[in-house]
C-alpha cells in the first residue's frame, strides 16, 4: 500500500542522523501527521514505528551478543 511505503520511507528519513535512543522516541502519531494520513491509513504509520523499534532492538541484542 502506498501509505505504508510512504510511512516506512518518512520514518527512515526522520531517524537519519539521530541516535538509537532518539529513533526509539519517533511515535507513529509524528509519520501520521507529517503525510496527512486520514484516521483509516493509520495503521500504517504504526507499521513503520513498529519497524523502526523492531530493527532497534535486533540491533542492540546482536550487539549484546558479542
Amino acid at each position: 500500500c502506498g501509505s505504508a511505503i510512504a510511512s516506512s520511507s518518512l520514518a527512515t528519513e526522520m531517524i537519519k542522523g539521530k541516535t538509537i535512543d532518539d529513533s526509539l522516541k519517533l511515535s507513529n502519531i509524528e509519520i501520521a501527521k507529517k503525510l496527512s494520513l486520514p484516521p483509516v491509513k493509520l495503521h500504517c504509520s504504526m507499521l513503520a514505528e513498529d519497524a523502526i523499534r523492531s530493527a532497534v532492538m535486533d540491533y542492540k541484542s546482536k550487539r549484546a551478543n558479542k
